[in-house]
């Protein structure tokens, strides 16, 4: 009456008796899949963060452009209000 009956509860590699009777080479087989399951997961998420910061980056690429253009207006009308200034001030218009 006392049979014995194997449960298959998934198809690893190593089998219960196995790791029964050698446990540090099973705890290494866990650790070695828990390591590489890590690895991948965390080189997924440094890839998706690699791709949204090169997103920001475009963005405040855009900003800069826009800031350099402006700047350059900006420097533009100073530079012709000067010579306005000096003009007038050389004609005795200005004091």
């Amino acid at each position: 009456m006392s049979e014995k009956t194997e449960i298959k509860a998934s198809p690893l590699p190593i089998s219960f008796a196995e790791f029964a009777k050698e446990p540090v080479k099973g705890l290494l087989f866990l650790v070695i899949i828990a390591i590489g399951y890590l690895y991948i997961d965390g080189k997924i998420n440094y890839t998706s963060q690699i791709e949204k910061q090169g997103e920001k980056i475009d963005a405040l690429e855009l900003k800069i452009d826009a800031a350099t253009l402006n700047l350059k207006r900006s420097d533009s009308l100073l530079s012709a209000s000067l010579a306005k200034l000096t003009t007038l001030q050389e004609l005795g218009k200005i004091k």
